[in-house]
């Protein structure tokens, strides 16, 4: 009979548990001085508010785009468009859209259309309801614009 075994210089060696053990242990103690001394539950740590380092401000991009609809819905020859729909796009915020309905009406002698639109922007795609009246300057206001949920 044959001896294959392999020498002793391939074979792993076995270490011993209590080593084994002593070593978990001082990599517990190390870890949990590291962690408790980050975390701090007592009543005086307080949060510095007075500092900001980045203020995101309200959605500009958001009241961009509305903007951007808005000069769509008011510049539209409706007219001539009959119920085609009117694509919209706005270069500084990278959003885009098409307007699918536009209905014009007047109430009180006030000129007002009431739109549908979408919008494709980074936050995703989105469908709004919205109208935009004619005021007295002869500016256009959009005095609503929602989501449709």
């Amino acid at each position: 009979m044959e001896d294959i075994a392999k020498p002793d210089r391939y074979r792993k060696r076995r270490t011993p548990v209590g080593v084994q053990f002593s070593v978990i242990a001082a990599l517990c103690l190390m870890m949990s001085g590291c962690v408790a001394s980050t975390l701090d539950f007592s009543d005086t740590a307080k949060v510095d508010r007075s500092i900001s380092t980045g203020s995101i401000p309200l959605e500009p991009e958001k009241v961009a785009d509305q903007d951007t609809i808005r000069n769509a819905v008011s510049s539209a020859d409706l007219g001539r468009l009959g119920k085609a729909p009117v694509p919209w796009a706005n270069a500084s915020t990278g959003s885009a859209g098409v307007i699918t309905t536009i209905a014009e009406d007047v109430n009180s002698g006030v000129v007002c259309r009431a739109f549908v639109t979408s919008r494709h922007a980074y936050d995703g795609i989105a469908k709004f309801y919205g109208r935009t009246c004619l005021v007295g300057n002869g500016q256009w206001q959009l005095v609503n614009f929602s989501q449709q949920s």
